[in-house]
């Protein structure tokens, strides 16, 4: 299964992205989600596959919100959180950093 998806990038807020089926658009995106997002700016469009890796979520969880509800909301990382995640990745050779 392959699923054109539309990835767009808020221009309020560094990092935030918004994933939509490329034939359905923003047309199953809340109003109150547009309103904080901003006025949504094209980004890219790929085609996932369950198969294709992706650097922050894994493809089957963007493909199943795209079936319900429609969308996937990337939010911008945490630094606290990428920081730990850097720390253990450096001492865990197990990871292949």
């Amino acid at each position: 299964m392959t699923v054109l998806c539309e990835i767009f990038r808020s221009p309020k807020e560094e990092g935030m992205y918004l994933y939509v089926k490329r034939e359905e658009g923003l047309e199953r995106v809340p109003e109150a989600l547009l309103k904080r997002f901003g006025r949504p700016q094209t980004a890219m469009v790929l085609a996932l596959t369950p198969e294709r890796k992706l650097a922050r979520v894994s493809t089957e969880r963007i493909l199943a919100c795209l079936e319900d509800p429609g969308y996937y909301l990337q939010m911008p990382p945490r630094p606290e959180l990428e920081a730990e995640a850097e720390r253990i990745g450096t001492h865990n050779t197990k990871l292949g950093r």
